[in-house]
């Protein structure tokens, strides 16, 4: 049975998976966000002129490592752990 999470993700068989492509990413119950592919880019100038986050300040996207769909995304600054994103069964 699928379950939706999210826009991107779903819960299948005790795995999180892509939604798009159904690519296993983690098993529920652990961070699912370790195992995608991550980009990480700085935040200064990503909301256009006005936007004035100092270069520490960076935008996680956490993408499927099957079909590079966009699962989530999240600010941090560089070297700060991932926000815990545990989905459970």
């Amino acid at each position: 049975m699928r379950t939706r999470v999210s826009e991107a993700l779903e819960r299948s068989r005790g795995m999180i998976c892509c939604r798009f492509c159904g690519r296993a990413i983690a098993q529920a119950g652990t961070p699912w966000k370790p195992a995608a592919a991550l980009d990480e880019a700085p935040m200064r100038g990503a909301g256009g002129a006005v936007y004035s986050a100092g270069p520490e300040v960076l935008l996680r996207r956490f993408c499927c490592p099957g079909c590079g769909a966009l699962l989530d995304c999240e600010t941090a600054l560089a070297g700060d752990p991932f926000l815990d994103d545990v989905i459970y069964e």
